[in-house]
């Protein structure tokens, strides 16, 4: 079974909401799936609890056994975590598929930041157009 770590801001309930809705639609596509906010414990009450090279560590865990990468692109900028996770993965020469449902136009050319795009196998403008990705690729 192929594992997905699902990168993606996840700071407010809109973005948890949507990293789920991803994560349930991976999943019941036959896909493993590595959810920062969940199996890593990463949320508000964790940071102040735990020690924060903990939910690193676990991150950097998921990212090492995952297959692929799936980023959620959306905002102005790429949230600053996910970006450092791409760079990983992309370090690593694992495939990565970015999805960015907001429509706000970027540089002529670019969908999201030059050094983020490059990085990406495969680019997704909807939940159901990276649906199709990942089953036409994986």
């Amino acid at each position: 079974m192929v594992q997905i770590y699902l990168a993606g801001a996840l700071f407010s309930q809109a973005e948890r909401d949507f990293n789920k809705k991803l994560q349930q639609m991976m999943l019941e596509s036959g896909f493993s799936v590595f959810l920062p906010q969940e199996d890593a414990e990463d949320n508000e009450d964790e940071r102040i609890e735990r020690n924060n090279s903990v939910i690193f560590l676990s991150c950097l865990s998921g990212l090492q056994k995952s297959d692929m990468v799936v980023a959620v692109l959306d905002g102005t900028d790429v949230d600053s975590g996910t970006a450092w996770e791409l760079g990983y993965a992309y370090a690593a020469g694992k495939p990565i598929i970015g999805i960015r449902t907001d429509f706000r136009i970027q540089t002529p050319g670019e969908k999201v930041n030059l050094m983020i795009q490059e990085t990406l196998t495969d680019f997704a403008g909807s939940v159901s157009e990276l649906k199709t990705l990942l089953f036409n690729a994986y």
